[in-house]
């Protein structure tokens, strides 16, 4: 029987492949290299005229089996799987762009993200930080060495919602590869391919290994984009089919090339973690709503960050785009309480720079993962010194909402 739906898909992706003995989840190989009885089929493996393992920084079954079950989630063409998601972005752009190449990036990034496309700036590709959230102003950006637009679906930490979809038909019309990082919301809550995305990024560390105990990135090319249009790719890339151009120059000049490869022990404990993605989200979405609203009518609690109130500017958007609104929220604190006393006082939620987590996490993100950009930078994003940033876990939500009021009553 064919399998349409979701969870059907994620928990029964490993049978197709036959796995070994008849096991449920591919078995973990350590193998670094791969033996060939005839010579001759490695080195067609090697020159992509033949699928197979060459050696371990390239593939292996344990990480190829994850990559499948990604891209059927993702609903894509094929995956590339990285050691975790700053790699997966970095040796994307590495491998697609070059020296002159223009990037029109949303201002409103992962603050690592951020700092790697400033490395990239000072490497010669030129990057327009713009508000994400209207298409004119991406399309304002827009100049005639522009190869690629990056946004994240929702921003890390203050949940602004990019204007996916006018974006992809703005990609579209000018044939720029649309990049879209969907680590807040996962291949359960939205799926990037329905707003013409031709590259998906996901940290699999977060909502889809979920557990906290394995580090973890993909690319996904969702089969949107026409390669043979994009004139970076190199002529050793360019086989018979140009659906596959894109996969694998980042496969090559990417992962290969930088060597950020997964470790089968990981890609098993990522793809055992995924196969309850939609359980674990769906609940941690319904906590985290309920946490925003306790806190939106508190008042130790100055403003709440989360697409799922109706007072979000991207309220309408997000609840048109996605199943649901995720599982980050941040508040900014009144100055009556600070920052960290607040943090400390909390007993449940645990004090970690993590998101994605069944545990629920707070970070003061001022302070923390955002210090490195400046005070300026981070005003630009509405990122407040008295901000604490929540990733909600799926605790039962009765201990939850006596935890933040405990804490909020110092």
């Amino acid at each position: 029987m064919k399998k349409k739906h979701f969870n059907s898909t994620a928990l029964h992706s490993d049978r197709e492949g036959k796995p070994e003995h008849g096991v449920l989840h591919k078995p973990v190989h350590p193998s670094v290299a791969f033996a060939y009885e005839d010579a001759r089929e490695l080195a067609e493996v090697f020159q992509n005229k033949r699928k197979g393992f060459a050696y371990g920084r390239q593939n292996n079954p344990t990480v190829e089996a994850l990559a499948q079950k990604i891209t059927k989630m993702e609903q894509g063409l094929a995956t590339v799987i990285f050691g975790t998601g700053m790699a997966a972005i970095g040796s994307t752009l590495i491998a697609l762009l070059r020296q002159g190449d223009h990037v029109v990036s949303s201002a409103f990034l992962f603050g690592n993200t951020n700092s790697q496309f400033n490395t990239f700036k000072e490497l010669g590709i030129e990057v327009s930080f713009v508000d994400a959230t209207d298409v004119k102003n991406v399309e304002a950006a827009i100049q005639p060495n522009t190869k690629m637009v990056f946004v994240e679906t929702i921003a890390n930490p203050v949940t602004q919602v990019a204007d996916l979809v006018p974006i992809g038909e703005l990609c579209a019309d000018k044939n720029l590869v649309y990049l879209v990082d969907n680590t807040m919301t996962s291949p359960w809550l939205f799926l990037p391919v329905n707003v013409n995305a031709s590259l998906v990024i996901n940290s699999l560390t977060k909502y889809i290994g979920g557990h906290g105990n394995a580090l973890g990135g993909s690319v996904t090319d969702t089969g949107l984009f026409d390669w043979s249009e994009f004139d970076n790719i190199y002529d050793s890339y360019k086989q018979s089919d140009t659906q596959q151009w894109g996969i694998t120059q980042i496969r090559k000049k990417g992962l290969r090339d930088f060597g950020a490869a997964l470790a089968p022990e990981a890609a098993h404990l990522i793809s055992v973690g995924s196969d309850t993605l939609s359980m674990r989200l769906t609940k941690a979405c319904s906590n985290a709503k309920a946490i925003a609203e306790f806190c939106e009518a508190h008042p130790k609690v100055r403003k709440v960050f989360y697409p799922g109130l109706t007072d979000h500017p991207q309220h309408e958007r997000a609840k048109a785009l996605f199943k649901d609104f995720g599982a980050i929220l941040s508040l900014e604190l009144e100055d009556s309480i600070d920052c960290f006393d607040f943090l400390n006082a909390l007993d449940l939620v645990v004090c970690s720079s993590n998101l994605g987590d069944n545990r629920s996490l707070g970070i003061p993100v001022a302070h923390t993962i955002y210090w490195e950009m400046g005070p300026e930078r981070r005003a630009s994003m509405g990122v407040a010194d008295s901000m604490v940033r929540l990733s909600i876990g799926i605790e039962d939500t009765e201990d939850l909402l006596a935890d933040l009021e405990q804490a909020l009553a110092i």
